[in-house]
């Protein structure tokens, strides 16, 4: 997610995308990724900002009537259990296993949700293993 804001290497690939499914948690985890990229002096606080601002405009619309770019999944008692699950499977973070859960559930509902994008190698291991296509189709 953060490489739709800041230009880390394979930011292209993600940007090129029209429509993101993501977990609701992606709420905090984007802005803390953002400024914590600042106070490791990757980003000037206007840059963080700024960035983070526009972050928001997609996850949540604009006060102009501008809607969300990005659909989120809540972080149900379910999308949570599956996560849970998930953890005993594959080797993943908590947040991880969330944003998985969380794909596994929107392609559950809408099953044209078909890919994954994700750069962190265990989480890209955890998608493909759970039958998603990755994006970026390569490492």
């Amino acid at each position: 997610m953060v490489k739709l804001y800041a230009d880390e290497d394979g930011h292209e690939a993600v940007r090129a995308v029209d429509a993101l499914v993501v977990s609701a948690i992606a709420r905090v985890e984007v802005p803390a990724a953002l400024w914590r990229k600042q106070r490791l002096g990757e980003l000037l606080v206007a840059d963080a900002s700024r960035l983070t601002r526009a972050f928001e405009v997609d996850y949540g619309g604009s006060e102009s009537g501008e809607p969300p770019r990005l659909v989120a999944v809540a972080a149900t008692a379910g999308v949570l259990e599956a996560a849970a699950d998930l953890v005993a499977v594959h080797p993943l973070g908590a947040y991880d296993a969330v944003q998985l859960a969380s794909a596994i559930t929107a392609r559950r509902a809408e099953p044209d949700c078909q890919t994954f994008a994700c750069f962190d190698s265990g989480l890209r291991a955890a998608a493909a293993r759970s039958g998603f296509r990755l994006l970026p189709e390569c490492d």
